[in-house]
């Protein structure tokens, strides 16, 4: 049997005074949640770096080691062709031996070179490296505190915010998906998160703008769902709302 129209009213009263009971709560967690989140986001970012890093040092270590090698054989190498010095027949395989003693002289500077810059490159790349593990281990220190912290408080109001969700399900299984969808729109489009709001003092408690006094009469009927034609939250007339909050009218 579907739900009268009073019914779905005081439903949505009911859902909108648990509502904002869970935005108190999210608001007791403030901005620990995204602070938490930026932490993560930014310690695995820096431990990207920091591979990033390490895996530039070792293929500098390669390079180093490639050009001591490169070195080694230059050196072998003239070695070799100063032997055959004594053993040649004519000027011109003198000055061809001669002639790759020189080149791999030259090799040689070039290797002791481009060792002498990958050693400075991978000197500063260790410095890199030490200050940002540095700056891991105090970034990681902040996300544990944060996460102490954020958790003292969801530990805290566990159980209100489970008995909360209950009363919300409870009071959502009233009204159909249309109305509900309307609500949600409402409470993302207002400030304060009121979607449905009651009648005080003859004006709407979400925006202050005076009721008409046949509208009012109109709502303390609870035949048709209202809107204020000023913020266009939904109305309820007082005595529903205190009946719902359980407030005693003296």
């Amino acid at each position: 049997m579907e739900a009268t129209v009073e019914q779905k009213l005081k439903a949505l009263y009911k859902l909108q005074t648990v509502d904002s009971e869970i935005d108190k709560l999210a608001a007791m967690r403030g901005e620990l949640p995204l602070e938490v989140s930026d932490l993560e986001d930014e310690v695995a970012g820096m431990e990207t770096r920091l591979e990033h890093l390490n895996n530039d040092i070792q293929e500098l270590d390669n390079q180093i080691s490639f050009n001591k090698i490169s070195i080694k054989d230059s050196q072998a190498l003239i070695k070799k062709y100063e032997g055959q010095l004594n053993n040649v027949k004519n000027n011109r395989e003198y000055d061809a031996l001669n002639k790759e003693v020189e080149l791999q002289n030259l090799e040689i500077q070039a290797s002791e070179k481009r060792i002498k810059d990958f050693q400075g490159e991978v000197k500063y790349k260790n410095e890199l490296l030490g200050k940002l593990k540095e700056d891991i281990e105090g970034r990681k220190v902040d996300l544990v505190n944060k996460k102490k912290e954020l958790d003292t408080i969801v530990e805290d109001t566990e159980k209100e915010e489970k008995d909360l969700l209950k009363q919300r399900e409870k009071a959502s299984s009233v009204i159909e998906e249309r109305l509900m969808t309307a609500y949600l729109r409402i409470r993302t489009n207002v400030v304060n998160g009121i979607g449905v709001a009651k009648i005080d003092r003859d004006s709407c408690n979400g925006c202050f703008a005076s009721i008409p006094p046949q509208r009012q009469i109109d709502i303390k009927q609870r035949k048709k769902i209202i809107v204020c034609e000023s913020c266009g939250r939904i109305l309820v007339d007082g005595e529903m709302a205190d009946e719902i909050t359980g407030v005693t009218v003296a």
